[in-house]
C-alpha cells in the first residue's frame, strides 16, 4: 500500500506506459535535429504535449513552457536565470531545498544577498512579512504553492499580489499542487512556475516543466544544441530552445502527455482530502500521535505529517514497510528550515501522501497500523 505520492505518484496510468512504449517504437529520432519521419514525429511528440502544459496553465503562450529534467531543475533555471549580481532574493522557510540551496550557494559565491521569511505554527507564510522583507534590490520572491510537509496551501495570490507592488519577479514552487489545484496563470499571476511532471500529474520521472512569464527574462543555465540557429556561437534568444539545450527526453515527455489527457484536478483534490479526513478523524483518538499543520483539510493538499511520541520517524516507517506493508516517507522531507520552525527538527516527521489510486481500505489499514505501533510505546 503506496503512501509516498507527494515523492512521486505510483502506479502510473496505463496510458503513460503505452505512450512511452509507442513514442520508442515510432519516435526514435531526435527532434528538431534532423527532417527524416523519426524525428518529424519526435518533434510533434513535444509539440503537443507543451500545448498540454499551455492548457493546464490556462492556455497560455505554449512556446512559454519549457520541458526540464524535473522539479529541481526547473527550480534552478528559475533562481539562476532570473537573478544578476547584486540582487537580492526573498525566500520562505516553507520553501523546499531546490529553493533553499541554489539560493544558498549564490549567497556563497557573493552574486546575491537573500532573506527567508518565517511561517506561523501550521507553516503558512504571511504575505506582509514577505512585502516587509522586499528591498529596492529585490528581484526574485520564491513560494511554495503548498508544502511537501504538511501539505498546507500557501496565501499565493495575496503574496504574489504583495511583491508585485514593488515590481519583483514570482517563481511558484507548484511541485505539490500541479494537477491538484487550480494552475491557471492568468488568475494566479506567477511570473515563473516550476513543478515536476512525475508527482500528482502521475507522468514518468525524469519530466520537469518552468513556465516563463512575459516580464522573467531568464539567461540561460546551459548552452548547447538546440537544432537551429547552428552557426551561431550563442544560445538561441527565443523560447522554448533558450532554456532546452541538448536532446530532451522525448519519451519521457511522451508519456507525461498521455498522462495529461487523464489527469482530472478537481476530481483528485477531492478524492485525496476525503481520504485525509478519513485518516485524521482515525487518529485524533489516539494518544502519543501529533498531527502537523491545520486541523482543517480543505486548507490542505493530500500530504500528512505526524510524529508518534517515543518513536524515532524512521523506526515506525520501517515497522510500517516491513511488518505492515505499507510504504510512508520519514525524516525531513528536504525541507529543514520548516521542520525547524514546526518543532521537529533534526528527527523530522512520518509523513503520509495520498494519490488517486489510494483506497478507504488502505486508510484503515494504515490507521490500524499507527495506532498499533503508538500503543506499543
Amino acid at each position: 500500500m503506496y503512501f509516498d505520492h507527494a515523492a512521486t505518484s505510483w502506479p502510473k496510468p496505463p496510458e503513460v506506459l503505452a505512450a512511452m512504449q509507442a513514442c520508442l517504437e515510432r519516435a526514435g529520432g531526435n527532434p528538431g535535429r534532423s527532417g527524416h519521419r523519426a524525428a518529424v514525429e519526435a518533434h510533434r511528440t513535444l509539440r503537443e504535449a507543451r500545448r498540454k502544459v499551455a492548457g493546464l496553465l490556462g492556455g497560455v503562450d505554449p512556446d512559454r513552457v519549457v520541458f526540464t529534467l524535473n522539479g529541481t531543475d526547473a527550480l534552478n533555471l528559475a533562481i539562476k536565470g532570473a537573478v544578476r549580481p547584486g540582487d537580492h532574493v526573498v525566500y520562505t522557510a516553507a520553501d523546499h531545498n531546490s529553493v533553499h540551496r541554489p539560493v544558498h550557494a549564490l549567497m556563497l559565491r557573493g552574486v546575491i544577498t537573500s532573506t527567508c521569511v518565517d511561517v506561523d505554527g501550521d507553516g503558512v507564510v504571511d504575505p506582509d512579512e514577505v512585502r516587509c522583507a522586499i528591498t529596492g534590490r529585490t528581484r526574485l520572491v520564491a513560494l511554495p504553492h503548498a508544502s511537501n510537509v504538511t501539505g498546507v496551501i500557501q496565501p499565493a495570490r495575496d503574496v504574489i499580489r504583495a511583491v508585485h507592488e514593488h515590481d519583483a519577479l514570482v517563481l511558484l514552487d507548484a511541485a505539490q499542487t500541479a494537477g491538484v489545484l487550480d494552475l491557471k496563470v492568468g488568475e494566479i499571476s506567477a511570473d515563473l512556475v516550476a513543478f515536476p511532471g512525475h508527482k500528482a500529474l502521475r507522468g514518468p520521472t525524469g519530466t520537469g516543466i518552468l513556465y516563463v512569464g512575459p516580464r522573467a527574462d531568464l539567461q540561460p543555465l546551459r548552452e548547447g544544441g538546440t537544432g537551429g540557429e547552428s552557426d551561431s556561437p550563442l544560445q538561441p534568444e527565443a523560447l522554448p530552445t533558450r532554456m532546452e539545450a541538448g536532446t530532451p527526453n522525448t519519451v519521457g515527455i511522451a508519456g507525461l502527455s498521455a498522462a495529461l489527457d487523464v489527469v482530472r484536478p478537481e476530481t483528485a483534490l477531492a478524492h485525496e482530502r476525503a481520504l485525509l479526513r478519513r485518516l485524521v478523524s482515525r487518529l485524533e483518538e489516539v494518544r502519543g500521535i501529533r498531527v502537523l499543520g491545520p486541523a482543517d483539510v480543505e486548507r490542505r493538499v493530500g500530504v500528512l505529517s505526524l510524529t508518534i511520541e517515543g518513536v524515532d520517524p524512521q523506526d515506525a516507517a520501517a515497522i510500517l514497510d516491513e511488518s505492515f506493508d505499507l510504504a510512508v516517507r520519514a525524516g525531513l522531507h528536504c525541507a529543514p528550515n520548516l521542520h525547524r520552525a514546526l518543532g521537529t527538527y533534526p528527527s523530522g516527521t512520518l509523513r503520509v501522501s495520498f494519490g488517486v489510486s489510494n483506497t478507504e481500505a488502505e486508510v484503515d489499514a494504515l490507521a490500524e497500523a499507527l495506532k498499533q505501533i503508538a500503543a506499543q510505546t
